[in-house]
Order: structure tokens, then sequence, then C-alpha cells
């Protein structure tokens, strides 16, 4: 593939294309993915657009990538999103030019992120009561 495609529709769509073909032999990914979708044609149209409406800004994704990842939480990891961003990441640099590519790794880290932010994060404990009148904030020292 060449290794200075631009950033476009057909790139876009043959990063997808060849990244998912990847995911689905990976041995820790694979099976979560292979369960997971029916019509592999039908999904990757729908990651080109998502990829297309973040990147292109053209509005082309409709869908809900939170509740689609929180379906299948019981067999997600964080360490899956990083098994996933290393794939993204070769694929990127070895099918996009170099900004393309650094701009594609950029904004799949910040949307992995987003993602285990969503699906995993979780307040250790209760969070402090708030005072709900003056005198208890006279008391935690908080006005004069």
């Amino acid at each position: 593939m060449d290794s200075t495609a631009k950033l476009d529709e057909t790139s876009l769509s043959r990063l997808v294309d060849a990244f998912y073909a990847r995911v689905r032999a990976d041995a820790e990914l694979g099976p979560i993915f292979n369960d997971a979708i029916n019509d592999w044609s039908e999904h990757l149209n729908k990651l080109t657009a998502f990829w297309s409406s973040v990147m292109l800004t053209s509005g082309r994704y409709k869908g809900q990538p939170v509740p689609a990842h929180m379906k299948h939480r019981d067999r997600i990891s964080p360490q899956l999103f990083e098994r996933w961003l290393g794939l993204w990441n070769q694929t990127t640099q070895e099918l996009m030019e170099p900004d393309a590519a650094h701009a594609l790794q950029a904004k799949a880290a910040r949307i992995a992120e987003s993602l285990q932010l969503a699906m995993f994060f979780r307040l250790d404990s209760e969070p402090a009561p708030r005072p709900t009148h003056l005198t208890d904030l006279r008391q935690r020292n908080a006005f004069p």
C-alpha cells in the first residue's frame, strides 16, 4: 500500500479495512470483535464514516460509540485499548503519510481515553458531603 496516502475518504476506507483485518486476526482482540460484529461490511462502512466525521468533519457518522462499547464492557479491559492503539499506530504508520498518521494516532488516543473514562472510571470513595448552610462552611474554614 502507498505509504504516502493522503487523508481523504479513499485513504480512510483503505486504512479502516486494513486495520480491522489486523484486529480480526489478533489473538486477543479478534474474538471480541468477531463475536460482536455480525456484518463486517456494514461495520467497516460505519467505521469509515466515523473516521471521516472525526478527521474530515464530514458529518457522515450517525452513531453512539459509548453505548456500543458498553454492551461489551465485560470483555473489554484498559489493556485491550492499548493493544488496539498499538495496531492502529502500526497501521497508520504504514499506510498514511507521516502528518496524517500522526493526526490519526493522536485522535485515536484521545478517543480511547474518552471511551475508557466512560467505561471504567469510578470514584474509589464517596465524595465529601457538600455543606448545606453557612455554619458548615465556617466550620470548615471556607469563610472568615
